[in-house]
């Protein structure tokens, strides 16, 4: 039997259910800490973060398909959708029919989606600096949780989207 990072080692099949050893409640736990720290740091941009995730997408690529968003956001077009769409009403982005693919819907950054990336350099600084963890450190944290994604969405079958 494997043995899980903790103080007192696995003796028996209950102790593999204890809440404490569970790993995944571990990650959730730390995405809720996660979440309520960037709803603070997001508050100055009115940005709530699957909104700071899609502008992060667009101040790197300035225009892309709804569909290469939700490829990379992991995200499907039902929760997408309405998201881009509060974006366009705050006037940080614009959505247009391709043209090469009128089924394809474009979306780029507007000049004021542009300009807030500016005002959103200090996010990631702010989340750096309460985590305690050097750039070495969540660099490493970073690798070991995308490569744990890789590996569950190939042990599911997952194609990487909810």
């Amino acid at each position: 039997m494997p043995q899980l990072p903790t103080s007192a080692p696995v003796t028996a099949t209950e102790d593999l259910l204890r809440l404490e050893h569970q790993v995944c409640f571990a990650l959730n736990s730390a995405s809720r800490a996660f979440g309520g720290f960037y709803r603070e740091a997001l508050r100055d941009l009115e940005l709530t973060y699957p909104q700071y995730l899609a502008m992060l997408t667009l101040w790197e690529h300035r225009e892309l398909p709804v569909k290469r968003i939700g490829e990379l956001l992991r995200l499907d077009s039902g929760t997408l959708s309405p998201l881009l769409k509060r974006l366009e009403a705050a006037g940080l982005v614009q959505r247009t029919r391709s043209p090469q693919d009128e089924r394809s819907v474009l979306v780029s950054l507007t000049p004021a989606g542009a300009a807030l990336r500016e005002r959103a350099e200090q996010v990631p600084l702010r989340i750096a600096a309460a985590t305690g963890l050097d750039p070495a450190e969540l660099r490493a944290l970073h690798g070991m949780l995308q490569g744990l994604t890789d590996r569950l969405d190939t042990a599911s079958g997952a194609t990487g989207r909810e």
